[in-house]
């Protein structure tokens, strides 16, 4: 077992998950307005999953902060379940909405502005998401380590969509797009399922 952070250690190592969580707050409100405008402008079905994913990481940043603003291990699993609540109501959306689109054939149109957004947050995700494994792992906090999962999770769907747009718009693979949605709903379940079951 890893040693315990001294008291000095482990306000240092809080404040810095305080940090990284504002980052990552900050970061995805801007997100969830540029990704609004540029979903309705597209019509794109994944750009639309990836603002919604945006909104499940404001919220998870929030619980993480009201998680490292107290202590108790019954505080720590009420948190975890909510992060894991939300993003089962991403995958149940997203669900809904790609199958439409993919069942309908609907063609997004071309989006720059969602193009240059979701290739910065996907870079900005996976430097977040290393600082706060770290963080999480030194502290000894589940919750911090776990959301530092989700922000991963976010670099690696923001890829997806990207690759998703690109070719919609540049070998009209009109299906892409919404594929990528479906992307979102396989991570988003497979990361509810290991917070309700951690591995033993």
């Amino acid at each position: 077992m890893p040693e315990r952070p001294t008291a000095a250690e482990a306000l240092r190592l809080r404040r810095r998950g305080f940090v990284l969580e504002g980052i990552t707050l900050g970061w995805n409100v801007v997100g969830v307005a540029v990704l609004a405008g540029a979903s309705i402008a597209a019509g794109s079905v994944a750009l639309a999953g990836f603002g919604l994913d945006s909104l499940i990481e404001i919220g998870a940043s929030t619980v993480v902060i009201w998680e490292l603003s107290g202590t108790g291990e019954q505080r720590q699993r009420f948190a975890l379940k909510l992060i894991a609540g939300a993003f089962l109501a991403l995958a149940l959306y997203l669900v809904i909405q790609s199958g439409a689109a993919l069942a309908l054939g609907h063609r997004a149109a071309p989006s720059p502005v969602g193009i240059a957004w979701t290739a910065v947050t996907a870079a900005a995700m996976f430097l977040l998401a290393a600082g706060k494994a770290r963080t999480g792992k030194a502290l000894g906090n589940p919750v911090l380590e776990a959301e530092g999962r989700v922000t991963f999770i976010d670099g690696l769907l923001a890829t997806a969509v990207l690759g998703g747009v690109l070719l919609d718009d540049l070998a009209g693979w009109w299906w892409a797009d919404p594929a990528a949605g479906l992307v979102i709903v396989y991570h988003a379940t497979r990361e509810a399922w290991h917070i309700f079951r951690p591995p033993q």
